[in-house]
């Protein structure tokens, strides 16, 4: 049987120590000869032994993925892309879903991930200044998703841009009685993605408000907790006020989904009744005829891989934060208001 190694090294026009030094992730190989060999090693179906990258790099063939909840399907998404990414490579994720802050607490105070992992990834959980301390402590590459961190490689989104967007396409459909469901308070881990959302939510219906020379609503203000069940409940407090909204944002499309349900259950027309505009492109948001700002979601966790497939072989890349970009995505759940 032909050894696999030189069926690399020879597809991708490189010697066999090249091919062990650039699967193995050992510095020093140029990138596009690293790429070649990737993509020779991929074609031929040929991964080097961890066993034997570990012992002579001192490597352990594994990134860990720091994630609030594993079960969500933002998370989950990002995760496969990251995992596309690094499967190719040879490097396996260990993830550690921390779930509440008591988990997160036990896990920073056992930091289970030294001395088993090559680099660390941390998915949309704002660090406290120890927890940084402790995961630079470990001294291996560090990216975030979703936060920007000054001292790292982190990708993320405009949360704040592209939720002023959606609030616009709804005044421009002549709504001026929006209502937002988002996080509940206190926000739980500290993410502060929600209050971005909020943030520009606020923003641009003040703003309405102000040209109308009214108080904003508080009570249109409600809290979703990122969940279908909880779109449902706060979708079903809007509705009890005095005069519904005529609009409503949802900083998540699952919380958009359980709106829709509510809003169906009541007899309500969607977007006859109410328009209904939500966050994420989720898998079933065209399903739902959902309009929604469309994040990358996948994309951000390839860019994180490449980042820190690049950080692991000694490449040199800007720490600047990689901002990708999001897009309004009209489907038919929002129009403009009806006459009351």
């Amino acid at each position: 049987m032909p050894d696999k190694l030189d069926d690399v090294a020879r597809l991708a026009g490189v010697s066999a120590a090249t091919v062990s030094r650039a699967l193995r992730g050992v510095p020093g190989v140029a990138d596009g000869t690293r790429t070649r060999v990737l993509a020779a090693a991929a074609e031929l179906g040929y991964a080097i032994s961890p066993a034997a990258s570990s012992l002579a790099t001192g490597r352990t063939g594994t990134v860990g993925v720091i994630v609030p909840y594993v079960d969500r399907w933002y998370f989950s998404r990002i995760i496969s892309g990251v995992e596309r990414v690094l499967r190719d490579a040879g490097i396996s994720l260990l993830l550690y879903n921390l779930g509440d802050d008591p988990g997160r607490e036990r896990f920073f105070a056992g930091l289970p991930l030294r001395r088993r992992v090559d680099a660390v990834l941390v998915l949309s959980l704002p660090l406290t200044e120890t927890e940084r301390e402790q995961l630079l402590g470990l001294d291996v590459p560090l990216v975030t998703i979703g936060t920007e961190e000054p001292w790292g490689d982190s990708v993320g989104i405009d949360d704040h841009g592209a939720a002023v967007t959606a609030m616009r396409h709804l005044v421009q459909l002549g709504h001026r009685e929006i209502a937002y469901i988002g996080e509940n308070a206190p926000i739980p881990l500290g993410f502060t993605t929600p209050l971005r959302r909020l943030a520009a939510y606020r923003e641009v219906y003040h703003a309405v408000c102000r040209e109308d020379g009214r108080e904003p609503e508080p009570a249109f203000e409600a809290g979703g907790g990122f969940t279908v069940a909880g779109g449902e409940r706060a979708m079903s407090a809007l509705l009890g006020l005095p005069r519904r909204p005529t609009a409503v944002f949802a900083a998540s499309d699952e919380m958009a989904f359980g709106a829709l349900r509510t809003l169906r259950r009541a007899g309500l027309r969607v977007p006859e009744d109410v328009s209904v505009l939500g966050f994420d492109n989720h898998d079933l948001a065209d399903l739902l005829e959902l309009s929604t700002v469309a994040q990358p979601v996948a994309e951000l966790g390839e860019r994180a891989g490449r980042l820190l497939l690049a950080r692991l072989s000694g490449g040199k890349i800007a720490t600047s934060p990689a901002i990708l970009g999001t897009r309004l995505v009209l489907r038919g759940s929002t129009a403009p208001p009806s006459p009351r």
